[in-house]
């Protein structure tokens, strides 16, 4: 072996058909290699080919400091006669009228773009140029070519057939169904991604299972069993995108296992009737009253009996009636919680009818007046399907809920989940799994129930001294209260249009009503403290639960989500809603 030289040399020159590197590059010294004297190796940064020669690192593709990737097909144009330049200025000029390249993108030098289409780069250079004299390009020494600010319409495409976010904005947001979001424990969440990242083995950021991480699907067993009194075990949990997503997989499953038909509540939220049908099921309403969905009547559901019309389209009586979707802590929208007698009546049929009861426990962390409601799954986990969500007391946006299963659906919904979108992310199941296991999400909770009552409180107050004919109810948990205005009133379409009018976005009872023809919850739980000429101070404990509404069909009644305003944005919203009230 030859020894290596001592004193410099003369560099080797480059190949004649080789690139030119810039002259202000900077020498490569960590690839010279005493007695190397020739090599090529892959650069692992930019999959570019490095020469190296007498010690000394030349780039084969410069375009790896300079630009990015820029896609453009010349196939279509060349093989109608265009010339390549002519063709490259053409797909050049399309892009940028076409908006596909913004104001001051910078494109790819010469060198690499004509290496990306395999054409020269004199080519390329007088395509920039000729692109450049007509305005659409901009170049200055050292910066490069960058598409040049200028005012070139962007042609009108078609209208969206679907908005990207369907929320009606206002200056005063008191829409139910989301939390106060500046409450999110950003430092608490912060915190526990660390913590999880730092010890979480490799295969987590794998293709795993379908039921989720086992970090979370095991903190959630013990949370829920601790919390909610749930009876399941990691095995038989699934973690999907949103209880939303967790009940289309189920709808789906149990279109397969023969149903046809899914008892609903009369009122509920109108995107879960949605999913429903587009699985293919028909829904039968249950009536509502102040003890919750009248579930004596799921076996006339079946038929043609009470709550057998389905009333929101699809597969009228037709198909068995597998399954019944209820919120049976803290029904929505009215506020009802479901009556023993009731959670029994409905295990009963499912045991009975081989069908299955849905509970959607959506808010069950939020109690304030009433000794907590454990979940009705532990009745019978094998026929009682769990779903929870961190959508109320985390944030919406995180897309956390889970399933725990019967024994029977766990193949089959897994089975769905993997071929929606193989498992759901990995980063934020362990984060959420640290967050339960550390502790701090349940300080968390704690806080925020104390938020949200005091929240509620001042939303009674106010309207029992500014809108004293107004009953407040269903608000001795969750988030959101139901405000029944007193016969003669006006309607309720109207009290709406001035809401909008006054800058608050809010919805009416009637919109979660599922189909025309259910009926109107006749007596829905009140808030004692809301009546008139009661003391704002009253505490709910000290008086009954429920008030008769003398003309339900007649009054109108609007739902307020009372947390999700910030704090600062809550007083002024509360201002335009009792201004509203006080002119109805």
């Amino acid at each position: 072996m030859s020894r290596p030289r001592t004193t410099p040399g003369p560099a080797p020159s480059a190949p004649r058909n080789a690139p030119d590197t810039p002259r202000s590059a900077p020498r490569d010294t960590s690839a010279a290699t005493p007695g190397a004297a020739q090599d090529a190796y892959p650069d692992a940064s930019s999959g570019a080919t490095r020469e190296v020669r007498g010690g000394r690192a030349r780039d084969n593709a410069p375009w790896t400091a300079f630009g990015g990737d820029l896609h453009l097909d010349l196939t279509e144009r060349r093989a109608a006669g265009a010339g390549l330049r002519a063709a490259l200025e053409d797909a050049l000029r399309e892009a940028v009228q076409d908006g596909r390249l913004a104001p001051g993108t910078r494109l790819p030098s010469s060198r690499a773009l004509g290496e990306d289409l395999g054409i020269a780069r004199n080519t390329v250079v007088e395509a920039y140029g000729q692109l450049t004299a007509e305005g659409w390009l901009g170049s200055r020494p050292g910066s490069g070519t960058t598409v040049a600010e200028r005012a070139a319409p962007r042609p009108a495409g078609r209208p969206a057939t679907v908005r990207a976010d369907r929320r009606p904005t206002g200056r005063h947001d008191l829409l139910a169904g989301r939390p106060d979001l500046s409450l999110f424990p950003r430092s608490a969440w912060l915190a526990s991604a660390r913590r999880a990242l730092a010890v979480a083995p490799h295969d987590a950021f794998d293709y795993g299972s379908p039921l989720g991480r086992i970090e979370l699907r095991q903190a959630l067993s013990d949370y829920l069993a601790r919390v909610r009194g749930v009876r399941t075990d990691p095995d038989r949990l699934l973690v999907c995108a949103g209880f939303g997503q967790g009940l289309g997989l189920l709808a789906a499953a149990l279109r397969g296992r023969g149903a046809g038909r899914i008892a609903v509540e009369g009122y509920g939220l109108p995107p879960q009737r949605e999913v429903l049908r587009a699985a293919g099921l028909g829904l039968a309403p249950l009536p509502l009253d102040a003890n919750g969905a009248r579930t004596d009547l799921l076996d006339g559901a079946g038929g043609a009996g009470a709550g057998g019309a389905d009333t929101d389209g699809a597969g009228a009586g037709a198909g068995r009636l597998g399954a019944v979707l209820l919120t049976p802590a803290h029904q929505f929208p009215t506020g009802a919680a479901l009556a023993a007698d009731r959670r029994a009546a409905a295990v009963r049929w499912a045991r009975e009818r081989d069908g299955y009861v849905i509970e959607d426990d959506y808010d069950g962390e939020f109690r304030y007046d009433r000794q907590p409601l454990g979940a009705m799954q532990a009745l019978d986990p094998d026929r009682v399907v769990y779903g929870g969500t961190a959508a109320k007391s985390l944030a919406p946006g995180l897309r956390l809920a889970w399933l725990a299963l019967p024994d029977e659906l766990v193949e089959p919904v897994a089975r769905l989940k993997a071929l929606a979108d193989t498992m759901s992310p990995v980063t934020d199941q362990l984060t959420f799994a640290e967050l339960i296991a550390s502790g701090r999400y349940d300080r968390h909770v704690r806080r925020c129930r104390l938020h949200y009552r005091r929240r509620r409180d001042l939303l009674v107050a106010a309207l029992a001294e500014r809108a004293p004919q107004v009953r407040v109810t269903g608000i001795a948990a969750g988030l959101h209260a139901v405000l029944q205005l007193p016969p003669g009133s006006r309607p309720e379409a109207e009290l709406l249009e001035r809401a909008r009018a006054a800058g608050l976005v809010l919805t009416g009872l009637d919109w979660y009503r599922a189909g025309p023809d259910a009926e109107r919850a006749p007596d829905l739980p009140a808030a004692p403290d809301a009546r008139p000429h009661a003391a704002p101070g009253t505490s709910p404990d000290t008086a009954p639960d429920t008030a008769p509404n003398d003309a339900p069909d007649a009054a109108p009644a609007l739902v307020v989500g009372y947390a999700t305003p910030s704090d600062h944005a809550f007083p002024a919203a509360l201002d335009a809603l009792c201004g509203i009230l006080r002119e109805s």
